[in-house]
């Protein structure tokens, strides 16, 4: 997951230097999306309510 994060970061900066702001808004998007999900299962597993078998 966290690599689809880094591809989702790069394309957004690269978008936001080419001047396409709304792929660049979208790529963004997605990313903090993904960021969100990655913490909340983390702290699903810091907490112990989630194994990993």
């Amino acid at each position: 997951m966290i690599k689809w994060i880094l591809i989702l970061l790069a394309i957004a900066a690269i978008a936001a230097i080419l001047g396409f702001g709304r792929l660049s808004g979208v790529a963004l998007s997605g990313a903090k999306i993904l960021i969100a999900i990655a913490l909340i299962f983390f702290l699903l597993l810091l907490f112990g309510v989630v194994a990993i078998a």
